[in-house]
This record gives structure tokens, sequence and C-alpha cells, in this order.
């Protein structure tokens, strides 16, 4: 059965990688996309060969979707894609004049604190689920890359987005009242409404986007194949570099997915620098080459050995702890001989 020219091009793009797309100019893709495609064909027509682990294959839990999960992270790595070159990544340089880095570090690292240690009315042992971090500091981003905000409303902007995300993310969103006591009622519940309505107005109510979190899981499922037994250490020092990477404001220029990849590949380097944390599973699933992955990793590491002596510690008490198997503590091995050996 010949496949039709939609479906052939669906089938491409949904496995195409960063770098091959990277490789395209954007002005070529739009000019001719058919060109992009072809030169996407050539780059991955050696792939098939590689033994790969089917990481579908035994899940049997209804709720995970398993038989779809190939269909639905294409078309995510397509989303985040296309909403590439949407995004202003030098907002700070370009449009924010009253704030810095460094307060938007300050800003999301009170948020890892709200969202893991604040005890939410809904339940005294109620703490919101990673995503919604995650999903907030997306918010916030995109917030800043597309409106100037003066200092003084900008803990108005974060609580506001953790609030949406809480709305989109959460079983039993915290109220609105809550926001504006962790705020030390700074703000009042209107003020925080009228930015809500600010807020979703300006992104245009797209909330439904791909973030490194989004990625992780499947990555980390991936890399989990490889162990004759699942590495729950794996999960939460993966899960550590990520959040370590929110609160960076230079990660804002990767792709979610790439993040993701070089938190799952520091992670293995770290639990076990004997031998080579990539291999042709995790390249398949995250499609990235080891060496696509150099500048982030490197960057990542960084922040797990804090080089800059970084005194926004939120991420790293709470992966100090002993629920998390005290991950922050460990000390690898410097990855860049690992690059230099590889490249």
């Amino acid at each position: 059965m010949v496949e039709s020219n939609d479906t052939i091009r669906e089938r491409v793009i949904a496995n195409a990688t960063l770098s091959l797309l990277n490789s395209v100019k954007s002005d070529e893709l739009r000019s001719s996309p058919n060109k992009g495609i072809d030169m996407i064909c050539e780059k991955l027509g050696t792939s098939d060969s590689l033994p790969i682990v089917d990481i579908d294959s035994e899940l049997k839990d209804p709720q995970v979707w398993s038989s779809y999960a190939p269909d639905i992270y294409s078309n995510i790595r397509v989303t985040e894609l296309e909403r590439k070159p949407l995004t202003n990544y030098n907002y700070m340089e370009k449009l924010q004049h009253d704030i810095n880095p460094n307060m938007r570090g300050i800003l999301v690292d009170w948020l890892v604190e709200v969202s893991f240690l604040y005890p939410f009315q809904v339940s005294e042992e109620y703490k919101l689920v990673p995503d919604t971090l995650y999903l907030t500091v997306n918010l916030i981003d995109r917030y800043l890359s597309t409106r100037f905000i003066q200092k003084q409303r900008l803990q108005l902007l974060g609580v506001t987005c953790m609030l949406i995300a809480s709305k989109y993310e959460e079983i039993c969103a915290p109220r609105v009242e809550e926001f504006c006591f962790i705020t030390d009622n700074t703000y009042s519940k209107e003020e925080v409404l009228k930015m809500e309505r600010e807020v979703l107005n300006l992104l245009y109510f797209q909330l439904s986007v791909p973030t490194i979190k989004t990625f992780l899981r499947r990555f980390i499922q991936a890399a989990q194949s490889s162990y004759k037994a699942p590495c729950i250490e794996l999960e939460f020092l993966a899960n550590y570099l990520a959040e370590l990477a929110l609160v960076e404001h230079s990660f804002f220029q990767f792709l979610p997915s790439l993040a993701a990849a070089s938190a799952v590949f520091l992670a293995r380097w770290t639990l076990n620098d004997s031998e080579h944390p990539w291999n042709p599973t995790l390249e398949h699933y995250t499609n990235y080459k080891a060496s696509e992955l150099k500048t982030v990793v490197l960057a990542l590491q960084e922040l797990q050995i804090n080089t800059k002596g970084c005194p926004l510690n939120a991420v790293r008490e709470k992966y100090k702890q002993q629920k998390f198997n005290c991950v922050a503590n460990l000390s690898p091995k410097l990855v860049q001989s690992l690059f230099q050996v590889q490249v």
C-alpha cells in the first residue's frame, strides 16, 4: 500500500531530531517544506539498524496508553518545535528593564518552596504535583518574553501563574485566597484575578504546552530499560537536575526535550561513570545523539556542582531529603572528559 504525501510528512516530522531541524533554516522550511522533509529523511535513513528496546510493549496499565505513546510524544515534539520561533529568549536584555535574571531566579526558587512545602488547605498533607511547578515557570517566562513588568509586580505574576497552572494540573486547585496568603497578603484577591485574566489573554489561553517534565517521564522510562530493576535514584536525580534548570534563566533558550534528555544523561553519568550514559534506546526515544547534548549537559553540571556559588538552594534542600535518597549530595565526576573522548 502506497502512503500518501500527508502520511509520509507526518511520519517523518514526528521522528525528526532537533539537530536535523536546526540544520534546516526556518526560511527554507517555510518556502519549500518538501525540501526540508527530504533532508530529514536522508539523515534518518540509517537509524533503523540500531538495537532498540521497545519500552511500551510490557506496559499493561491501561492508564498509561502505551499503544498511543509514540504518536503522543511525536506530536508533542512537533509542538515544541513549532513554538520555538515564536519565543523571545532574550527578553531580559531586550524587554525587561526593571528586573534581571537574578530576580527571576529568586522568584522561581521561592515558588519551588511553595509548591513543595506550603500546606495548602485542600488537605493537611496536600502538595502541588511537579507538573504544576513546570507549567508555572513556563507561563512566567512566556509572559515576561512578551510584556514588560515592574519589579513590584513580579511576585504577583509568579503566584498568578501558579494559580493558573494549579487549575490546569491539579485535581483540587488551591483557592485564590491561599495564593494571596503566601505573599503575606501583599496582593489582594482582586489583583490576582485581574492578573490571571491578563496572563491568559496575553497567552491566548494556551496552557497545553510541552515542558521539561512532559519529556522527562518518557526519557526516564527509556533510561530504565537498561537496568534489571527500576532505579529510583535515577528518577530522583533526573528530576533534581531538571528542577535546577528551572531556576536558571539561561535554560529558557533550550527546548524542553533537550533539557530533559540532558538531565537523564547527566543523572546516568552521576550514578555510574564507568560506562557511557547514552545508548541506542535513549537516542531513539529522545531523538538526540550524545554529542548534541554536550552544551546543555555541561551547563547542567555547573548547576549540579554549583560552580558559581548560587545562593538559591530551594531545589537542593528539597532533594537533600531522605525521601529523595539525598541525591543532591551526590558528587559526580566531571563529564567534560567524556565529551572530549567521544567528540
